[in-house]
């Protein structure tokens, strides 16, 4: 027979010493989640941006003028728009991560209670899935920007660079809000009106297909208070080698704000909706 007299006791699971540690020990959830769905993303991440560029920046933008002074500086129109496509790529991609996967968590698996019943917090479990979303956006951009670049529409490795980075923040700055307001409603109905109230208009008129001032003088206001037009322009500045310094630090500022307000919210919220 086995002796465990000499086992000793057992020791529980200790609390993360930060922040960041705490999110680091989540790492392995997100990584099977991963291999569980990446097969579902292959179309997505790789096959929908060729077609994108294809359609929209090349056969579409035959029929567009390629004319700098009404596209922003850009030599012809797949130049102007493919940064404004690679911004709203990674909203979307914050969009379909933080919808019906966040209820799914909270409501139908309720496997936020699981996670908040070991030794991490609603705030490890907030930074840990808002990092995933992050490093999925900056992959998926990555191959945007890399089919781009197959078309000669940048102009320095730099820039690129850059406007690759900036998609983290992009899609930290929808991220934050859209799991504040999954986090906030009861059920999945309200998707649909976030989706078409939300997403589909910040994509058509924040200027990713057109300049904004072809909208007039009220609506082009309401378009710059969108945090999609800061991303689509901010970016569009890095790709085309254009940088006024006093708006991208708006950009920055505005992107950076409006994500840590939400991170912030999120977390409460998260913490309110696990104790109630």
């Amino acid at each position: 027979m086995t002796d465990y007299a000499d086992a000793g006791p057992a020791t529980a699971p200790t609390a993360p010493s930060g922040l960041v540690a705490g999110a680091l020990r989540m790492g392995d959830y997100w990584l099977t989640v991963l291999a569980r769905t990446w097969k579902g993303g292959v179309i997505t991440t790789f096959v929908t941006p060729f077609f994108y560029v294809l359609a929209l920046g090349v056969l579409l933008g035959g029929f567009v003028d390629a004319d700098p002074a009404t596209l922003e500086g850009a030599s012809t129109y797949l130049a102007f728009v493919a940064p404004g496509m690679v911004a709203a790529h990674a909203m979307t991609i914050a969009f379909a991560d933080l919808t019906y996967p966040v209820m799914g968590m909270l409501k139908w698996q309720r496997i936020y209670y699981s996670m908040i019943a070991s030794p991490l917090a609603p705030s490890h479990i907030v930074l840990a899935q808002l990092g995933w979303v992050v490093l999925r956006a900056l992959f998926a951009c990555g191959v945007f920007l890399l089919v781009l670049a197959a078309f000669g529409v940048f102009e320095s490795v730099w820039g690129v660079l850059a406007a690759w980075l900036v998609q983290g923040l992009v899609a930290l700055a929808f991220a934050t809000p859209v799991m504040l307001f999954s986090l906030s409603i009861k059920g999945e109905e309200s998707f649909a009106l976030i989706f078409r109230l939300g997403m589909i208009p910040l994509t058509l008129f924040s200027g990713t297909f057109f300049p904004i001032g072809n909208l007039g003088p009220v609506l082009e206001a309401v378009a710059m208070a969108s945090p999609l037009w800061h991303g689509v322009d901010l970016t569009r500045m890095l790709t085309l080698g254009e940088l006024d310094w006093g708006p991208v630090a708006i950009h920055l500022a505005y992107l950076g704000i409006l994500a840590a307000v939400c991170w912030w919210l999120a977390i409460r919220k998260l913490a309110e909706r696990l104790v109630s």
